[in-house]
């Protein structure tokens, strides 16, 4: 991905022109390199609510964000746009929710609520054939998607987009580096098929052509998680938070613990990165916090390693990002999950040759 034009008149360092796009940035869709979808969706969420309101959130924050990234430069020269949020998919998110809360508030579906279960579903499969068109487009125009959540059911189709693309460009297929408190590997929770509980378990039955799922910062999860994880453990390697604490205090370096992990993944990565990963003193909205969890600048050493080890990032996503309550204040959740997505942004070009 070669850097693109910059207008003449576009001044970095500047502050964000009203108006503006993604970071301040003046790019088109047709300029960018870098196309971020927004998908304001999160019927699912079953403790915080809010990251369908995360896409806008990290829109205005990104306003803030400077330009020149310490480790991987002017990633703006890429061309990043981010597309117009889609109505459609937030009045889905709306409805759906609507249909769900009465149903957590009873503990989860039960087998009088099989009608609707199956149009919560029928949501998520809406979502999923939205992303996955989507993602396809942006493949198709030979530009790298990322994918702005929105809960983390969101990413399925975008996934298997990418999967195809990757399958198609090598024979090892995908992999996934998936960022998150959670392993996500749930048949499905309270009752609904794409929770955000059960997005890798989704991914792992229903998409072949994803070969590595390797998970980091893991720290809470369930029983049956851990049997399904072990029973493909050809394809899943989790490693947990503890582990590496305790690792790490015995003298062994957060760089290398990264490396072995990132070294399971085939050429062709797909970063999946679940807000909630952090510790959540960086996203204390979230909808999942749990205690522990990666440092800021961990997860820049982690894509760091990402690029030098010469993957090739073939689409990402940034999900459970929800604003805090009081818009008369910055936003500290979204300011954060903005500089994320622009190391996201920074990773997609560098690995591609930018």
């Amino acid at each position: 991905m070669s850097a693109t034009q910059v207008p003449a008149s576009f001044d970095p360092d500047a502050a964000a022109q009203p108006g503006s796009g993604i970071f301040g940035l003046p790019y088109t869709r047709a300029d960018a390199g870098i196309v971020l979808l927004p998908v304001p969706f999160d019927a699912t969420t079953s403790y915080g609510n809010g990251t369908a309101h995360g896409p806008a959130a990290i829109l205005e924050a990104s306003q803030q964000v400077d330009l020149h990234d310490h480790q991987f430069g002017p990633v703006f020269q890429r061309g990043i746009f981010m597309e117009e949020s889609d109505e459609a998919i937030e009045s889905l998110s709306r409805e759906a929710r609507a249909m769900v809360v009465p149903l957590l508030e009873k503990g989860g579906a039960g087998e009088s609520d099989a009608a609707v279960v199956k149009q919560i579903d029928a949501a998520g499969e809406r979502v999923n054939a939205f992303t996955y068109d989507a993602f396809k487009k942006i493949l198709s125009e030979g530009k790298t998607p990322g994918l702005v959540g929105g809960d983390h059911s969101t990413p399925f189709g975008a996934i298997k987009a990418c999967a195809e693309q990757a399958m198609s460009l090598a024979k090892t297929g995908l992999g996934i580096l998936h960022i998150d408190a959670h392993m996500d590997l749930r048949r499905s929770f309270e009752g609904f098929k794409y929770s955000h509980a059960s997005i890798m378990h989704n991914v792992i039955e229903q998409i072949p052509q994803v070969k590595s799922l390797v998970q980091i910062g893991i720290r809470d999860y369930g029983k049956g998680e851990l049997d399904f994880a072990r029973s493909h453990h050809d394809r899943i390697h989790p490693f947990f938070d503890l582990d590496w604490a305790r690792k790490m205090e015995d003298g062994e370096t957060f760089t290398k613990l990264v490396r072995h992990a990132v070294n399971l993944l085939p050429e062709h990565v797909y970063i999946s990165f679940d807000i909630d990963g952090f510790n959540p003193a960086l996203c204390p909205h979230t909808g999942t916090p749990v205690p522990g969890g990666l440092q800021y600048n961990q997860a820049c050493i982690l894509l760091e390693c990402l690029v030098k080890s010469r993957h090739k990032i073939v689409g990402f996503d940034l999900v459970e990002v929800a604003p805090g309550p009081n818009p008369d204040e910055p936003d500290w959740d979204a300011n954060v999950g903005a500089r994320l997505l622009y190391k996201l942004c920074g990773v997609a070009g560098s690995s591609r040759g930018a």
